[in-house]
């Protein structure tokens, strides 16, 4: 039996025959039977066994329109095995290993310790970073699944209840909680846990590139057998973003792959800052290795469209009378473009204002971010680029004010800089040493003269 959740994106427009939502942003228009189909499924009743059902039903949970669950999963955590790669720190395990009781078996992969782990069942005799760790893992699984924790999580009692009932639909290949940062007296722990890289959020999402979700950590991961056999597992030529790819590797195989935060694991941060901003360099490094082998567009610091782009360059020019006449003027035409759809004009027009908005978001994350250290620097030189400068990041103000987080505006606001700024830094040292520059440029995807 499957039951669907609404996303929170999602709307029902024109008399419920039209659906509005998702990620990237759809248009579905339903006929009179699928609209009375869709209401029910709204109010709580279980998708029923009819193929044209399971089709729509389908179409809206890849659209992540919607999303399932599954009362009465038939697997069970004896059919997981749980994979720990771990390098020195093997007093972490003594907080994890007793909470992993119910699994089949938990198998920990010593990745060339200073002082070999007690509790491994593979070492490496030198250090070959965390995908060949995991690789070396799997591949002596017997069950169904694979789970991969790391060293330093605690899952949540009865965390794989919700993950587990995802793989009721065939097609779903690998589902992830949600990882959030353990709570701590330390400034940085207070912002990592509202700010944590490793948190995705309390929404559940279908997991593909260009979604609201790209990509999922391993730090915590469920996974079939058969699909990592069909990939070969984690690229060991990438020290960091091996998760990344992963994903895009199971997507790309035809996979499902789930978000699934009713489930929860807790992570422990780093416990300096100097640390902590080492780590956000790495990933950094990443985007360029990842953009050579999934193509530029895949990891482009902003996805917009020109008339976008063109207008907030004329608002930061000091030319905010165009940029609202051409913010104004494509909005426009959006209600004649989505009329066929029986889209309500007004709906229409909102949807191309709050794209606008949300498009310039986009752009001061990537401004103060991926673009940081070369336009923070330029643009600092003059007042105009100042105020510009000051504009991006008057929204992580924002963010404090909508989120109150245990921490004070300034202390925030300094974090968040320099949590942009030093992935920027790595995404910067990433394409120089790749020769890559594909993380650095936009995609305006649909400038005139593009297919939309």
């Amino acid at each position: 039996m499957t039951v669907l959740r609404l996303d929170p994106s999602t709307k029902a427009v024109a008399g419920g025959r039209v659906l509005v939502g998702g990620s990237p942003l759809r248009v579905v228009k339903l006929s009179a039977a699928g609209a009375r189909l869709f209401a029910q499924w709204a109010a709580g009743a279980a998708v029923g066994d009819k193929p044209h059902h399971r089709r729509l039903a389908e179409k809206l949970v890849l659209a992540g329109m919607v999303h399932p669950t599954y009362p009465g999963a038939k697997l069970t955590p004896q059919d997981v095995t749980v994979v720990v790669p771990v390098r020195d720190h093997a007093d972490r395990l003594t907080g994890l290993l007793p909470r992993l009781n119910d699994v089949r078996e938990t198998l920990v992969v010593d990745d060339g310790s200073a002082v070999p782990v007690p509790h491994a069942v593979d070492r490496h005799p030198v250090a070959r970073g965390p995908a060949a760790a995991r690789n070396t893992g799997w591949r002596k699984v017997t069950t169904e699944l694979v789970a991969f924790l790391d060293a330093d999580t605690r899952p949540e009692p009865g965390w794989l209840g919700p993950l587990l009932a995802q793989f009721e639909d065939p097609a779903v290949v690998a589902v992830a909680p949600r990882v959030r940062s353990a709570p701590g007296r330390k400034a940085l722990s207070r912002y990592e846990t509202r700010q944590s890289s490793l948190d995705m959020g309390a929404t559940p999402a279908q997991v593909r590139p260009r979604g609201r979700i790209t990509y999922l950590p391993t730090a915590a991961l469920v996974v079939r057998t058969s699909a990592l056999q069909a990939i070969h597992g984690f690229d060991e030529d990438l020290r960091f973003g091996e998760d990344v790819d992963l994903i895009w590797r199971l997507v790309d195989a035809g996979g499902s792959v789930r978000y699934e935060p009713e489930s929860e694991v807790v992570h422990e941060p780093r416990s300096t800052w100097r640390a902590w901003l080492k780590q956000r360099y790495s990933y950094g490094t990443s985007a360029a290795p990842l953009a050579k082998r999934h193509g530029r567009q895949a990891l482009a610091p902003v996805r917009t469209a020109g008339w976008t782009a063109l207008a907030w360059l004329a608002l930061a020019a000091g030319r905010p009378k165009t940029g609202v006449a051409i913010a104004l003027g494509t909005a426009a035409l959006l209600p004649r473009k989505l009329k066929p759809l029986d889209v309500p004009a007004k709906e229409a027009l909102g949807i191309a204002l709050r794209g606008h908005v949300a498009a310039g978001r986009f752009l001061a994350d990537a401004l103060t971010g991926a673009w940081g250290p070369a336009a923070i620097p330029l643009l600092a030189l003059s007042r105009r680029g100042r105020r510009v400068l000051a504009l991006a990041y008057a929204r992580h103000l924002l963010d404090w004010a909508r989120t109150r987080p245990d921490i004070d505006p300034l202390r925030w606001l300094l974090a968040r800089a320099a949590d942009d700024l030093a992935y920027g830094a790595g995404v910067w040292r990433g394409c120089l040493r790749e020769k890559e520059p594909g993380p650095l440029v936009p995609d305006l995807s649909t400038w005139p003269g593009k297919r939309l």
